[in-house]
């Protein structure tokens, strides 16, 4: 396994709990509309014989929600993911580096791939604490209104207070397993394309002094692969979110069932063009963001 060099000194997670509360801040203002028509298409009903489905694709729900709902209703449930965005973003990247600082040996220890892919994967073990229960009042507020039915929830704190009362924090909750599911492969690849892309570059091109544009190019890119990997069980997680509390009774088990049997295996790549679309801007600016945070604690305080 070929070596992936790390930074002169150990990795530091407090630091990588601040930048990446700051890149994540950027992830979300950058993807929020494209992830919108992500969760409405992966959960939209399976029409009746002879119906047209409720949207024929990222286009038709973009411009059916705008025409519908406005361009606000691209930007709805955005306040759940931008209050709760910096904790899990920070959580992810401290968790991240916590998990390569275990693994190194001393300040010019180099991980080798696999271990910083360990290091990614206890990145989403660590996250999805926050990420869990963020995304299930989301993805529950993008798709209220989706097909003009009744608006149920008021915003953020209403929809969390109303799965409380309804089932407690296991509804909160819902769909935990199949967001570690999703988190904990794909943040393995999703660290070591990143960590290997900018070797790569540095290998390629060693006079290049560019790291912002290295760091935007390597997160782009990074963000893909995890969506590759990352997709099926997303799609199981949207619909387990936001179906009735007694639909799925044995959690994702049963919704991995029901999808295949009527949709085929296929449909766990649904809504996989606007995530497509999404994933090199949002991580990118991701990654652009982490820069200007690292940045700013080289000139303030040189030795954070």
């Amino acid at each position: 396994m070929s070596e992936a060099p790390t930074q002169e000194r150990k990795s530091n997670p407090f630091k990588a709990f601040l930048s990446g509360g700051f890149g994540g801040i950027c992830n979300v203002l950058t993807g929020h509309p494209l992830d919108t028509i992500k969760v409405r298409l992966q959960t939209m009903p399976r029409p009746a014989p002879g119906q047209q489905p409720l949207y024929k694709g990222t286009f038709d729900c973009a411009a059916k929600t705008i025409k519908n709902e406005g361009v606000k209703g691209l930007y709805k449930g955005m306040s759940a993911p931008l209050t709760g965005v910096a904790p899990i973003f920070a959580l992810c990247f401290a968790g991240y580096s916590l998990g390569k600082r275990v693994q190194q040996t001393g300040e010019n220890t180099k991980l080798n791939y696999t271990q910083i892919a360990i290091a990614g994967s206890f990145s989403g073990l660590l996250s999805t604490v926050i990420t869990a229960p963020g995304e299930r009042i989301k993805c529950l507020l993008q798709v209220q209104q989706a097909s003009g039915g009744e608006r149920k929830y008021k915003g953020m704190l209403d929809t969390a207070v109303q799965l409380y009362k309804e089932g407690g924090i296991r509804s909160v909750y819902k769909g935990s397993c199949a967001t570690l599911l999703r988190d904990v492969p794909a943040n393995a690849v999703y660290f070591a394309t990143y960590e290997a892309l900018q070797d790569l570059i540095k290998q390629k091109l060693p006079d290049l002094h560019m790291e912002v544009l290295t760091a935007i190019f390597a997160g782009g890119m990074a963000g893909i692969t995890y969506w590759i990997v990352g997709m099926p069980p997303d799609v199981l997680k949207s619909r387990l979110q936001t179906a009735l509390s007694d639909k799925y009774k044995h959690g994702v088990r049963s919704v991995f069932i029901e999808l295949i049997r009527t949709d085929g295996p296929m449909a766990l790549y649904r809504g996989i063009s606007p995530v497509m679309i999404r994933a090199f801007p949002a991580n990118a600016a991701c990654f652009f963001g982490i820069e200007l945070a690292n940045a700013f604690f080289k000139l303030v305080a040189p030795d954070f």
